[in-house]
């Protein structure tokens, strides 16, 4: 019996006749119209109404998110653009500011393409561009000055699984894809990370996401337009108070995302595909996703399988850098592991959850353009998917790894 996996914006098949295989499928919800499901949560927000909070004389920025979420942004802030001109805010009064974080900048063609009309007004984030607004827990809450100028802020933003933030979306658009290191640095390193809590899927009760919406009151977010995806496409639209969006849109996702699972596997082969795949350091959330998430279902010693394209290695960004560097430069999973328990640079995190996977399971990263990239890593390439299962193992195949919540049965 064949099998069929995303692969960047193609699909790879493959066969595992020796092996025992199990597939998660997730529920996956019903797909919507994007504009129309948009439309409507403008009209139905919680808490109050765009309109009520423009004036016809505001400076507005809508922070959007950057080409690693597939994000709608290009409907999404059409819409927020014609509600505001319901209130008399002409488009030159808006600017549209990319949420990078320390991803790297999306490339003129990127942005045509992702935000079609509104690329002429839309700009990339850049760290060095920031002030500060205040701080959380002792940490600077710094933000783009497009930002911190703005007469009225909003943000769109996807709900979807998330390693440390429970589900990303609401705030987080805007406090790390609009900010600095600080913040970024402050919630992404060990003590954090360690924090009970902080747990993909979970969003009540999780210090990071915490920490995120109260950045979002210092910075002044005023309104939220979020979305939700699933492999039947977007399953759904939220407005308004962006804490209450994604309470919304993840009660939805975790109806549609979430896989029980009793058994436990020699092997997890993950699909990702485009845009997450690009890199390694976005492909290895497939694998943390697998290990670390409420029902790990990998037996001691197992491996994780992830077909991915790869083109542009490591990636580019300040973030993917760093992760390549720590990763790149270790002796060991279990050395860097301990290491960067005395703390690390922004953006590194993903080295640091990454070895804690590694420490205790093989990752393999199949049918890629940048074998070496992966196998400087602490990871192994292989050719095909074939290659990098061993016959007679029981694998569990998680066709859309990064939109799938592997939980304990009720």
């Amino acid at each position: 019996m064949s099998h069929t996996l995303p692969l960047g914006a193609e699909t790879v098949t493959f066969e595992l006749p020796d092996c025992r295989v199990s597939v998660a499928d997730a529920p996956g919800g019903e797909a919507v119209d994007v504009r129309t499901a948009a439309q409507n949560a403008v009209a139905d927000p919680h808490g109050p109404a765009l309109a009520d909070a423009a004036d016809p004389d505001d400076a507005v920025t809508i922070v959007v998110t950057d080409v690693t979420r597939a994000t709608p942004d290009d409907v999404l802030v059409d819409v927020l653009v014609e509600e505001l001109a319901r209130v008399g805010i002409a488009r030159e009064q808006v600017t549209v500011l990319v949420g990078l974080g320390l991803h790297r900048p999306m490339t003129d063609a990127e942005i045509a393409d992702a935000m079609g009309e509104y690329a002429a007004i839309t700009r990339n984030h850049d760290p060095a561009e920031t002030v500060r607004m205040g701080a959380v827990d002792g940490c600077p809450v710094e933000v783009h000055e497009s930002v911190a100028d703005a007469d009225l802020l909003v943000s769109t933003g996807m709900v979807e699984p998330h390693q440390y933030a429970g589900f990303s979306g609401g705030a987080k658009t805007v406090a790390i894809g609009a900010g600095s290191e600080s913040l970024i640095g402050y919630t992404h390193g060990p003590e954090m990370l360690g924090r009970d809590g902080v747990r993909l899927g979970r969003v009540d009760g999780n210090p990071f996401r915490e920490t995120l919406d109260s950045a979002g009151d210092v910075v002044g977010l005023d309104f939220a337009l979020n979305v939700t995806h699933g492999p039947a496409g977007i399953l759904g639209a939220s407005a308004g108070d962006p804490r209450a969006v994604v309470r919304d849109l993840a009660a939805v996702g975790r109806e549609a995302l979430s896989v029980p699972v009793t058994d436990e596997y020699d092997a997890v082969v993950a699909g990702i595909g485009a845009p997450k795949d690009a890199n390694l350091y976005q492909t290895t959330r497939a694998a943390t996703y697998v290990a670390l998430g409420d029902r790990n279902p990998l037996r001691p010693g197992g491996r994780v399988v992830l077909p991915a394209t790869l083109p542009e290695g490591a990636g580019d960004g300040t973030g993917e850098r760093r992760f390549y560097d720590r990763l790149s430069n270790a002796e060991s999973a279990s050395a860097l592991y301990e290491e960067m328990l005395e703390g690390y640079d922004a953006g590194a995190q993903r080295a640091f959850v990454t070895a804690r996977v590694l420490r205790e399971y093989d990752v393999y990263v199949t049918n890629s353009r940048s074998p070496a990239v992966v196998e400087d890593c602490l990871m192994h390439a292989a050719a095909s998917v074939e290659d990098a299962v061993e016959p007679g193992s029981d694998v569990l195949l998680v066709p859309d790894a990064l939109n799938t919540l592997l939980v304990s049965p009720d």
